[in-house]
């Protein structure tokens, strides 16, 4: 075939030119020693890591320990460890500093604890997953704050009622082995210990010391769950370990008890709280309320600097509410005039105003129902389930640590895990803090049960002297004396003087109080009766460390009239010792059970719980009987069953 026929969709066969080839050439020989340089250059014994989870660098274990890793595999790559004083080279730490050209030279690198994660592993058996547990955590930074802690957590692990831990965090470099070796504190402490520093923490500045407590807080309570965290609030801790722990708390849910100084003694009974009780150590909230004399100022200048003088280092400095009466005396308004409240002596970040007075505009002789309505209106809880009132009478003196006996009574028989589980603050009206010289009528001497030796016991019949009301019991109160006066005024009936009470039908004539009690006293007595509660008295030994009742100077109730001499009708005065807490308390502090203690019905009898439902049965019957009405609502399922409202006893339907 010849040129000028070839088919013009032949192809040309022509090589292609030499430096195209040399180029590509260069190209794949680039890239193969890339792919060469990457896969040599593979990290290896590193595993994956979960993001979801917090990162933590463990110390390698020796070979065979628990948690360490087998002879035939990779240890994991920790940085290296510093001596005390010195600062990691630019090789250990990269370029992470902070004033290289200063001499300061701190390390500013990514956080990393590499302690933690290993005993954060080991306390899977506390429950630590679970938001309700028994983890209690005490923490520190400064040195002299953990000598200051650890005898009080080793106190509180003894106990064997929380599982106890120690987290070590700031800047020290001492070795936990040796801190516990300092501390005298070995096995039988039963306290588990974290070391919560980061690395370098010689090296670190206050900046990452802070954001490190911060984070292991975190952490801590991500795998921990601790019902509550206890530091040293005495001057001794660093600050950016209090500032750090005060931010990151909140954030993390965790209860923050910020202990005083001298805790190991002054609240040395914390030990025996259990961790839901510790857990509510901020959330109660107590007000005092003083019902001030008509005539003679000398008892409530007493109380007041008793009160001035206690040790409120268990928490927050209460309110104080004081009633005076229209006819105050003058020298009990010259001195409230420069009564300091809070005490002069309260650390406070303020000086806030804590004390509130109320004065009464005059008026006739104010009547039994009349007084008890303005008593109860003097407090009304913000929760009832945690705001509580503590009635002072103005005979009354205080000693300077019956606080810490309050609370620790409150925390332990109305937050603690048997209280719930035992619902023992269903039957609690409230706790009272001396020993009653005489019976209701006050004449007859009181004489306290023997079958428990001088100790705590349980009594149907409630005080005015001194006397703390649960808020759910005090708004119960409340809601009868209000049902009382609107029944009294619905049915009108009246004494020929209007000054007078309405008078009562003949079931409510039969007073069991007598006159040198307040009017509402009588009230919180049908209350207990109708529904079976009692109030917790202290035994004699405690008592007389927690306050006493004047009678030297008595005058009676505002609602009843003046009697002719001014001495009590009867004049036992217990005086207040200087004993401890502890001394006064059985087995060295411990506080009785309910089941422990021997329980009296109104009139001193012995009785059981069976006895005091018999008892209370038959009076809410009677009461129900002398109201009238209640056969109507019989036949209505739920609606004579116990109500908060006293909607039952009055026989009223409940609406809806």
């Amino acid at each position: 075939m010849t040129p000028s026929m070839r088919s013009p969709w032949g192809g040309v066969s022509r090589a292609p030119p030499r430096s195209i080839v040399l180029k590509r050439l260069a190209i794949v020989c680039a890239v193969g020693l890339l792919v060469y340089l990457f896969i040599n250059n593979l990290p290896v014994g590193i595993p994956i890591r979960d993001r979801r989870h917090p990162f933590y660098r463990p110390d390698p274990h020796p070979t065979g320990q628990p948690g360490g890793p087998s002879e035939s595999g990779p240890r994991p790559m920790v940085p290296p460890q510093l001596d005390a004083g010195q600062k990691p080279t630019q090789e250990q730490s990269g370029s992470h500093w902070l004033d290289e050209d200063s001499s300061l030279g701190l390390y500013n690198g990514p956080l990393v604890f590499p302690q933690l994660l290993t005993s954060l592993q080991a306390i899977q058996t506390t429950g630590g997953s679970s938001s309700a547990n028994k983890n209690v955590l005490f923490a520190a930074a400064s040195l002299k704050s953990a000598a200051l802690l650890l005898p009080m957590a080793c106190r509180m692990g003894s106990e064997l009622r929380n599982y106890v831990h120690f987290a070590l965090a700031g800047g020290s470099e001492i070795d936990i082995s040796e801190l516990r070796a300092l501390n005298g504190i070995d096995d039988s402490c039963q306290i588990i210990f974290h070391d919560a520093r980061p690395d370098y923490p010689g090296a670190s500045g206050t900046d990452r010391l802070r954001q490190s407590t911060i984070r292991a807080l975190f952490h801590i309570g991500t795998y921990m769950h601790p019902q509550v965290a206890i530091i040293d609030a005495s001057g001794a801790e660093e600050d950016y370990f209090l500032a750090g722990i005060g931010r990151q708390a909140p954030i993390s849910g965790i209860p923050l008890i910020e202990l005083p100084e001298n805790a190991h003694s002054r609240l040395a009974w914390m030990s025996k709280l259990d961790s839901p009780s510790l857990a509510a150590w901020d959330k109660i909230s107590v007000e005092i309320l003083i019902q001030a004399p008509s005539r003679g100022s000398a008892n409530l200048v007493r109380l007041l600097r008793s009160l001035a003088a206690v040790d409120f280092g268990a928490g927050s400095v209460p309110h104080l509410t004081i009633e005076l009466p229209h006819n105050a005396d003058r020298g009990t308004i010259d001195f409230l005039r420069g009564f300091p409240w809070p005490p002069n002596r309260a650390l406070l970040p303020s000086h806030p105003r804590m004390l509130s007075l109320r004065h009464r505009i005059p008026s006739r002789r104010v009547s039994e129902l009349e007084s008890s309505a303005r008593f109860l209106e003097s407090f009304w809880p913000r929760n009832p389930k945690y705001s509580h009132v503590l009635v002072l009478s103005a005979h009354t003196q205080v000693s300077p640590q019956f606080w810490n006996y309050l609370k620790y009574s409150v925390l332990q028989y109305m937050y603690s895990g048997i209280s719930k589980a035992q619902e023992w603050d269903s039957r609690l009206l409230g706790i009272g803090l001396n020993l009653p010289a005489t019976y209701l009528d006050g004449i007859t001497p009181f004489e306290p049960p023997s079958s428990n030796e001088g100790g705590s016991f349980l009594w149907q019949a409630p005080d005015s002297n001194a006397v703390l009301f649960t808020g759910q019991k005090w708004t119960e109160l409340h809601a009868f004396v209000s049902r009382m006066i609107t029944y009294m005024n619905q049915h009108e009936i009246e004494n020929g003087d209007n000054d007078e009470d309405p008078v009562p039908l003949p079931f409510f004539l039969d007073k069991l109080v007598g006159k040198r009690y307040p009017a509402w006293l009588e009230h919180a007595l049908q209350l207990c009766q109708a529904r079976g509660y009692w109030t917790l008295y202290p035994g004699d030994a405690t008592a007389r460390n927690l306050a006493t009742v004047h009678t030297e100077l008595f005058h009676p109730p505002e609602e009843y009239a003046p009697v002719k001499t001014g001495s009590a009708p009867f004049d036992d005065e217990v005086p207040l010792t200087g004993k401890t807490l502890f001394e006064t308390l059985p087995e060295s502090g411990r506080l009785l059970t309910f089941d422990e203690m021997p329980l009296l019905l109104w009139d001193g009898r012995p009785t059981g719980l069976t006895g005091l439902d018999d008892a209370a049965s038959i009076y809410t019957y009677d009461f129900r009987t002398a109201v009238g009405g209640c056969e109507l609502l019989e036949e209505e399922e739920g609606e004579l069953l116990a109500k908060k409202s006293m909607s039952d006893l009055f026989c009223i339907r409940e609406e809806q």
